[in-house]
């Protein structure tokens, strides 16, 4: 069933400030252009922009137009809107589902709800989930970016964002171009500490798996190849592996079989994730090779994967519930008490959990 023709209306415009098309002080077109272009009867339209005259998104002046307002954090407040929004790149799976009840435990305690969305790890539905919080009026906003390594195509959502006056705070990593705060896990340190895990247990052929379309992958690949030039062990490309979230179930098992099938295999990897890892367990078990009598391996999150198979994964941990709950703390802080969140990125330093995956090379 069709929604109403000044309902339609409504929401156009709305996509129009949600997008940064019209910006707070632009001027939009006058009802007369507005019912010629979308062939609506001006009473249509001006019911349209005088409800979003009345929510606060446009404001009219007396013989000069109709011009976008701004939805401040004041307005906000004084409307009763207690609604954080979160958008994270998935919801149901791994461990996101920990970070999002941390932030939820930590906005309950506060009188907040929660408005959740997802933009499974793509880019346009990013640019979707940022117009619809908007157009919630969300009092504050946790975002995590999607694919961060490949650039910042909404730049133009978050600037309306920005020019609503609705506080962000970035999760797991940060757009370069965006000037927010984050809470993260320092990733090239953690990156590091699973190489020098390794090579202090005598490994010298060490592959490594990283998923390089965001920022983390990356930062832990910087690491990896920090650890091994410090241990005066030069990295060979053919043994680090790069790949995308599109060929996750693919590339990294493929490359995996040909090395351990080389004359020179690995005696140890590096896995992006503990979800990695456990796919990449598959493809050892079918060469008939055992974890870590034949190949070492050590995961990344300490995820409920990690101790899910009959082999426990030595992992970096991921503070997942804890690190939701202090994003979410700092929005608080702003929200009630003005505290700005730090100027730099607030870094959680990884911990080694050790268990049954890594064995002394001889």
């Amino acid at each position: 069933m069709q929604s109403p023709k000044y309902i339609r209306l409504k929401e156009e415009v709305l996509s129009w400030i949600a997008s940064g098309r019209y910006r707070p002080g632009d001027k939009l077109p006058s009802e007369n252009e507005l019912a010629e272009q979308f062939a609506l009867s001006r009473q249509t339209v001006r019911q349209s922009l005088g409800e979003l005259v009345r929510e606060g998104w446009l404001a009219r002046e007396q013989g000069k137009g109709t011009f976008v307002g701004r939805q401040s954090p004041e307005r906000r407040a004084s409307s009763g809107n207690r609604t954080v929004g979160i958008i994270t790149t998935s919801i149901s799976d791994y461990i996101f589902p920990s970070i999002v009840r941390g932030v939820e435990s930590a906005l309950k305690d506060k009188g907040y709800r929660l408005l959740l969305s997802s933009t499974d790890h793509r880019k346009d539905r990013e640019r979707e989930c940022l117009e619809m919080m908007l157009g919630h009026s969300v009092c504050a906003l946790i975002v995590e970016p999607t694919k961060s390594a490949e650039g910042n195509p909404n730049f133009d959502n978050y600037l309306a964002v920005e020019d609503h006056g609705i506080p962000m705070l970035m999760i797991n990593e940060r757009y370069p171009d965006m000037d927010c705060p984050s809470v993260r896990v320092d990733d090239d340190a953690g990156g590091y500490m699973a190489a020098d895990y390794l090579l202090e247990r005598g490994h010298r052929r060490i592959a490594g798996f990283f998923k390089t379309d965001d920022l983390q992958g990356v930062r832990r690949m910087k690491g990896f190849i920090r650890a091994c030039r410090d241990r005066k062990l030069p990295p060979d490309a053919s043994t680090i592996v790069r790949y995308s979230t599109e060929d996750r179930e693919e590339r990294p098992q493929r490359l995996l079989r040909e090395m351990l099938l080389s004359e020179q295999r690995p005696t140890a990897i590096v896995c992006y994730n503990d979800q990695l890892a456990v796919s990449l367990l598959d493809t050892i078990r079918e060469l008939g090779l055992r974890i870590p009598d034949d190949l070492s391996m050590i995961g990344y999150d300490d995820s409920f994967l990690a101790t899910a198979t009959e082999i426990k994964l030595t992992t970096i941990e991921h503070p997942k519930s804890a690190l939701g709950e202090r994003a979410a703390n700092l929005l608080v802080s702003l929200l009630e008490n003005g505290e700005r969140p730090p100027d730099k990125d607030v870094l959680y330093a990884p911990k080694l959990v050790e268990r049954q995956s890594v064995a002394e090379k001889r």
